[in-house]
């Protein structure tokens, strides 16, 4: 009897202790992203104060003309930012329409085994290498267009804009389709009982009803879209400019980051700190983006 008890004890005591460890362990881990975040906005805060103390913040975010690395040396950031909402564009134009279709029929009037089919096909696309897709956007889109459209440049926003689309239709795809399954199916049957079609059920009781995840998706892919990389890289080029023709060579937010983080430039230059006032840029835009999607999330979310 004893020695039950003090099994028993030992086994209570065992139990006691991983309750108090593994709870502290998993808010460690949790820590781990928290503190990750705060050291990048610290160092882009502090690397961009030492950029601004050179260069005015009024000319930084107002200027219309960026050429850093020559002479005359320019600060405007506009050009970039110009470049980076033009291939978002078009990407939403390309990727909404798609990805919201495809949510749909997977969710309204595919069968069960359809959608186990084409959703991993869908999903397919999220893993494939950004580089991949750039290369895809440069020997294979870009001559397409230029065939289509003579006046097409080599390096143009348009094919960029095109294939950055592309790649976020299965986050836009899959995550509206995650919240229509989520609607619970009374609403749909008692659309169904007042003589509704499936497809009037699907844009007028599904949609609505699933509008938060929807409009979440397409606020956080379009911000996926804002920090491509290597599309842009390859595809779009590498000319600052204010103009919204999609035909012409722009330049990014992200393609100037990798431009010069290339080493050309001294550590510590006006030119250098340049990499940290665009990717503080970049980071206020993407930081908007996951607040309004957030914000968007709560106001229309319906609970059932």
């Amino acid at each position: 009897m004893a020695i039950e008890q003090k099994a028993n004890f030992k086994s209570k005591k065992k139990f006691i202790s991983s309750d108090i460890l593994i709870p502290k362990i998993l808010a460690f881990f949790a820590a781990i992203s928290i503190f990750t975040t705060i050291g990048i906005v610290l160092i882009l805060l502090y690397e961009s104060v030492g950029f601004f103390k050179q260069i005015p913040l009024w000319d930084f975010i107002t200027g219309t003309k960026w050429t850093p690395l020559f002479e005359p040396a320019l600060y405007g950031i506009l050009p970039l930012v110009s470049g980076t909402i033009l291939i978002t564009v078009i990407a939403s134009i390309i990727a909404i329409p798609i990805g919201l279709g495809s949510a749909i029929y997977l969710s309204e009037y595919a069968s069960p085994r359809v959608r186990n089919i084409i959703k991993p096909i869908l999903e397919i696309l999220a893993g494939i290498p950004t580089i991949v897709y750039g290369f895809f956007a440069l020997t294979f889109v870009t001559p397409i267009l230029q065939f289509l459209i003579p006046q097409t440049e080599i390096f143009n926003a348009l094919s960029a804009g095109i294939v950055v689309g592309i790649m976020i239709i299965p986050m836009i795809s899959s995550m509206s389709e995650d919240a229509m399954v989520a609607v619970p199916n009374t609403l749909r049957n008692g659309a169904y009982a007042l003589g509704s079609t499936k497809l009037e059920v699907a844009l007028k009781i599904v949609v609505p009803a699933a509008f938060s995840g929807i409009m979440a998706s397409f606020v956080l892919s379009l911000s996926r879209a804002v920090g491509e990389t290597m599309i842009v890289s390859l595809a779009a080029g590498n000319l600052p400019s204010m103009s919204f023709n999609p035909l012409e060579s722009v330049q990014t937010l992200t393609a100037y980051i990798v431009s010069v983080s290339s080493g050309d430039t001294r550590f510590g230059s006006v030119e250098y700190l340049t990499i940290y006032s665009v990717g503080m840029t970049l980071f206020v835009l993407t930081l908007g983006m996951n607040i309004l999607a957030s914000y968007i999330s709560r106001k229309f979310r319906e609970e059932y």
